[in-house]
């Protein structure tokens, strides 16, 4: 008697007290009726093996987020939200089961496709959630996201220098002699890039190239340029930061700045070396030019034949193309006629009287004489303009009048009166010094260092 009751009261307690589904005995499931709880998540395998229906239906996975699986076999995740008492849904992207082996970058380039696996689409959730605690709508920040990340696309580099060279009050020729450099040596890397992108160590290998390329003094001006265009985009809050940094040791020195005048034996060498130096007959002719007149070097290389009397020997630059724009009119030496002359059978045609190698209707490019500097291992001890201070010394040794020598350089009057009185050009006294002048460079190119003339007597 006692086992059994203790045998019914057993069943009566169990029978009274155990739930379906809770306790040893397991609760059974009839086939096809099962719902998922609530507080469930949804598995990929789930959500893999989804099938299409007559209707599109929601799988829920929790927290406002589920899957949508379409009539035509599509899968979609959405997060549905309250914002200001109303309900609105957010299209978080699409479903994807992640590849075998998927790299970080490829998962990357994936997810900024708008497909997400479940886990990742629970963190979009938890992103948007976010966004919504704040009063934002998730839908309306993607576009937001959206417009500034084409506005930044938009905003090139390219773009923001040509803004930046608008902007200078410099004459043209400057400007596009400083467009000149940037479209070769800066454009081709990064000028269609959106200029918040582009990083330090891009900038360093553009530097690094254009002084293994064109010389350091390029690079010089490449470095200074880029930098201050990117202070401009800074300022207009087109970019983070400045990646124009000092690299004090990743880069060489600029050594091509405020040279010493060249020795009358290294002129020599010099001169034999660039005409040895195979390159394009115009750049050698411009370099000649350059040395024999005593001009600048964007004044030789930008040299046009309406700017020649070779019957007079007579050279005007117009006031647009010099420095202190005013017109500027130089002897030239026999020398010198008699090259252009030769050279005006090659290029007469052109309006430049050293058109460039690729568009024969534009000058040839200034860095072409540093080009071969550099070639020629001369970039490092001398630059283009360093002629003229080499000019300076050797004529004022030679025992020329200063006046003579500052108005063939162009030189301004420094002094405030005698600029206002002397208002002489010298130009006979100047075409008999720049004609001994010419004659020296051809002994000192010949080996002759020590001829030395003093006012047009030999010493």
């Amino acid at each position: 008697m006692l086992g059994f009751f203790v045998l019914t009261v057993s069943h009566h307690a169990l029978s009274s007290i155990i739930k379906p589904g809770i306790g040893s005995y397991p609760h059974r499931i009839v086939p096809g009726t099962a719902k998922k709880p609530e507080n469930a998540m949804l598995t990929d395998t789930q959500c893999r093996t989804a099938k299409p229906k007559d209707k599109s239906y929601k799988l829920p996975d929790g927290n406002g987020l589920y899957l949508e699986v379409k009539t035509n076999g599509g899968k979609a995740w959405r997060y549905r939200f309250e914002l200001g008492g109303k309900e609105s849904m957010f299209a978080i992207g699409d479903y994807v089961s992640a590849p075998t082996g998927e790299t970080p970058e490829a998962a990357k380039i994936r997810k900024d496709g708008r497909r997400f696996t479940v886990a990742e689409a629970r963190d979009e959730r938890i992103k948007a959630r976010s966004l919504v605690k704040q009063g934002i709508n998730p839908a309306h920040n993607r576009q937001l996201e959206r417009i500034k990340r084409e506005q930044e696309s938009a905003t090139t580099f390219e773009a923001v220098a040509n803004e930046w060279l608008a902007l200078k009050d410099w004459e043209d020729v400057t400007k596009a002699r400083r467009l000149d450099m940037l479209e070769r040596v800066v454009f081709p890397t990064i000028g269609k890039l959106p200029i918040k992108q582009i990083s330090p160590s891009v900038i360093l290998d553009i530097l690094k190239k254009a002084s293994d390329k064109n010389g350091p003094s390029v690079m010089a001006e490449a470095k200074r340029t880029m930098f201050r265009i990117f202070e401009l985009a800074t300022e207009t809050f087109r970019a983070d930061s400045n990646p124009v940094h000092q690299w004090s040791e990743a880069l060489p020195k600029n050594k091509t700045q405020h040279k010493r005048p060249l020795e009358v034996a290294e002129i020599g060498t010099l001169l034999r070396d660039f005409e040895g130096h195979g390159g394009r007959h115009e750049t050698i002719a411009a370099f000649r030019l350059m040395w024999m007149a005593l001009c600048r070097p964007s004044e030789a290389v930008e040299a046009q034949w309406s700017e020649f009397d070779l019957d007079a020997a007579i050279w005007r630059i117009p006031a647009e193309r010099m420095k202190n724009r005013k017109e500027h009119t130089m002897p030239l030496p026999t020398q010198a006629v008699e090259m252009l002359q030769a050279l005006h059978g090659i290029t007469g045609k052109n309006a430049h009287v050293f058109p460039g190698r690729d568009d024969r209707s534009k000058p040839m490019a200034l860095a072409s004489l540093r080009q071969a500097l550099h070639v020629l291992g001369w970039s490092g001890r001398f630059s283009p303009h360093a002629t003229r201070t080499t000019g300076s010394t050797r004529l004022n040794e030679m025992g020329y009048p200063s006046d003579w020598i500052e108005r063939q350089l162009a030189h301004t009057e420094p002094n405030t009166v005698r600029r206002t009185y002397n208002h002489a050009e010298h130009m006979a006294d100047r075409a008999k010094m720049m004609q001994q002048w010419a004659d020296m460079l051809d002994a000192w190119k010949n080996g002759e260092s020590k001829v030395i003339p003093i006012h047009g007597k030999a010493a």
